[in-house]
């Protein structure tokens, strides 16, 4: 039985090349119906190999997976999914019109329903004015944007964009955002893949990150970063005592004798109560304290960059 309240379910999905290499190691991912979910990691961390065993264009060497509540490989299944690769190449002599009409084709959409789709899913990604301009006149963000179109016009329940962003200015980015958010409120799975994490935690509702082929850590954005990172404390009279009992308290700690501020890194808000005391305990004069919390940059490097 699969969960119809997950979009994508693996269990211990694993991926071997016949040269050796493990792409994927035991991937166990539940992404939930109706959300915007990030898929984070380091270049050669399987993301893209995941991707592909998603769509069925790579198959697994063990392990399983479901895709909108069907068991790997469903053609049905497939016809439901939308795809816009990092490293696309299209048909440069195609008008934007033409493009979508051919995709439309191999979507098995009808000849009436293309007439509808087609100047819908232009409007919706910007690019109303230019459907009879050829692809080869486009910049690489217009291309991104006919590509996201293409990865919409069959109406869709998950859509998997891979570097949506990639080639797009701010402006361009914010536009992708809107139409992530749109397609999110029609009850729309989106599966979002992309480098610039700001983007993401802008954006998504939940994310996973993945390292060396298995997720290292998935949940809500606002749960991941709800908690203090770092503390950046005021103390005056920090004797040499003080501050090696803090370092044995905490992960870091960063002293400037310049401006009496000792910055330490904590686990959890729980251990703030701990810390006040050990400086009180110790001679130490705390002026002020004020918790800060970690960027979706600082909690993706710092999962990296943990052995």
């Amino acid at each position: 039985m699969t969960n119809s309240s997950l979009a994508v379910e693996t269990n211990e999905l694993r991926k071997v090349y016949n040269n050796g290499f493990v792409a994927v190691d035991g991937l166990t991912l539940a992404v939930p119906a109706g959300q915007i979910f990030g898929f984070l990691g380091p270049n050669g961390a399987g993301k893209t190999t995941t991707i592909n065993m998603l769509l069925s264009n790579v198959y697994p060497t063990s392990g399983s997976y479901s895709v909108l509540g069907s068991r790997m490989g469903d053609v049905k299944a497939r016809g439901r999914l939308g795809f816009l690769p990092e490293k696309f190449q299209f048909h440069e002599f195609l008008s934007a019109s033409e493009f979508l009409d051919l995709h439309g084709r191999l979507y098995g959409m009808s000849s009436e329903l293309r007439k509808k789709r087609i100047p819908e899913t232009l409007e919706l990604v910007g690019l109303a004015d230019r459907s009879k301009s050829k692809i080869r006149e486009f910049s690489k963000g217009m291309q991104q944007r006919v590509g996201l179109a293409q990865a919409i016009l069959n109406d869709p329940d998950l859509i998997i964009l891979d570097e949506p962003t990639s080639a797009l200015d701010p402006l361009g980015r914010r536009d992708v955002r809107d139409i992530v958010r749109h397609l999110k409120s029609q009850g729309k799975t989106i599966f979002l893949n992309s480098h610039l994490l700001g983007e993401i935690e802008l954006t998504c509702d939940e994310i996973a990150i993945m390292k060396k082929g298995r997720i290292v850590r998935q949940g809500k954005i606002d749960d991941l970063l709800a908690a203090p990172s770092h503390v950046s404390m005021r103390v005056l009279s920090a004797s040499e005592q003080l501050l090696a009992k803090l370092r044995e308290q905490t992960r870091t700690l960063e002293h400037s004798i310049e401006t009496d501020t000792i910055d330490v890194a904590i686990a959890s808000d729980d251990e703030i109560p701990a810390l006040v005391s050990t400086i009180v305990n110790n001679g130490g004069r705390l002026m002020s304290l004020i918790p800060q919390r970690e960027s979706l940059e600082d909690l993706f490097i710092r999962i990296v960059e943990e052995t």
